[in-house]
């Protein structure tokens, strides 16, 4: 997979419709679009995410049914890698700190990831 700032707007937003619903034909990707483009324009977007190896698809008669070609899993920690070196200089630190000082968690949140940090701790990590 390409670095997630190689994909323009409309092209994050296609793939965030593929992760949430799944799967997705390029009509059920026209209508969760904002301000959609033309039906071909949809059709060719999916088609350079696959290109690119962002998406893939399968038949099912008539239609291609279109994916996230990467496991969210693996595209979160792309993009998460990718947030903290551009936005943070790849300091981890600096990003969890930003994220806790802005976010309003509750206390069971933080007990959460205060027993994740100590786990870390032990682990050596």
């Amino acid at each position: 997979m390409t670095k997630p700032s190689t994909l323009t707007r409309r092209e994050r937003e296609i793939m965030d419709i593929l992760y949430r619903q799944g799967r997705a034909t390029a009509h059920e990707v026209l209508e969760g679009l904002t301000d959609p483009p033309s039906y071909s324009a949809v059709r060719a977007l999916l088609r350079l995410l696959e290109e690119r190896g962002h998406a893939k698809h399968i038949v099912d008669g008539q239609r291609y049914i279109y994916a996230p070609a990467v496991a969210r899993g693996d595209a979160r920690k792309t993009a998460l890698s990718h947030l903290v070196k551009t936005f943070f200089a790849g300091s981890t630190e600096e990003a969890v700190a930003a994220l806790v000082d802005r976010s309003k968690l509750s206390r069971g949140e933080l007990d959460r990831l205060s027993a994740i940090i100590d786990r870390a701790k032990k682990e050596g990590r």
